[in-house]
C-alpha cells in the first residue's frame, strides 16, 4: 500500500482546507455536503455524540454562529493508498477557555470526492510542557 502519495495527500488537504473554511465561516451547506450523507457517519463532539448524517445536519443547522474562529497547529494529513485519509489537528478558539482542541476525522474518496465519514473533536487542558 502506498502511504502518502503526493497528490492524494494535496487532495485531502485542499477538501480539508474548504472544510475549515466552512467551519469558521459557519458555511452550514459545505459542511454538510463534506460529511458523508449516510447513517453510519459518526461525529463525536466537544459536547454531543451524533449518529448519522441526519443528527449531524441537525446540529449543524442549530448550532451558534458565533465564536467559531480558532488557529490550527500540529496537523497531519496521512493518506493511505488513494481513497483513505486521516487529518489530525490541534486548534485553539479563544471562546474555549484555555482548552486545547483536538480533531481528527476520516475521510474517504466516494465516487461524489472526499468525504468525512468519522469526526472526533475534543478539549483538554494544554500539556505543561505545550503553552495554549
Amino acid at each position: 500500500m502506498d502511504i502518502d502519495l503526493p497528490e492524494v495527500v494535496a487532495e485531502v488537504t485542499e477538501a480539508f482546507n474548504r472544510y475549515e473554511k466552512a467551519l469558521v465561516t459557519n458555511d452550514v451547506e459545505t459542511l454538510d455536503a463534506l460529511f458523508r450523507i449516510d447513517p453510519r457517519t459518526i461525529r463525536y463532539g466537544a459536547t454531543e455524540v451524533l449518529y448519522g448524517s441526519d443528527e449531524i445536519q441537525a446540529f449543524r443547522a442549530a448550532r451558534p454562529s458565533v465564536g467559531l474562529d480558532r488557529t490550527l497547529d500540529g496537523t497531519v494529513i496521512t493518506t493511505y493508498g488513494r481513497d483513505f485519509a486521516v487529518a489530525s489537528t490541534l486548534y485553539h478558539r479563544p471562546s474555549s477557555g484555555g482548552k486545547l482542541g483536538r480533531q481528527m476525522q476520516t475521510w474517504v474518496r466516494f465516487p461524489e470526492g472526499w468525504r468525512v465519514v468519522a469526526a472526533h473533536v475534543s478539549l483538554m487542558d494544554p500539556p505543561r510542557d505545550k503553552p495554549a
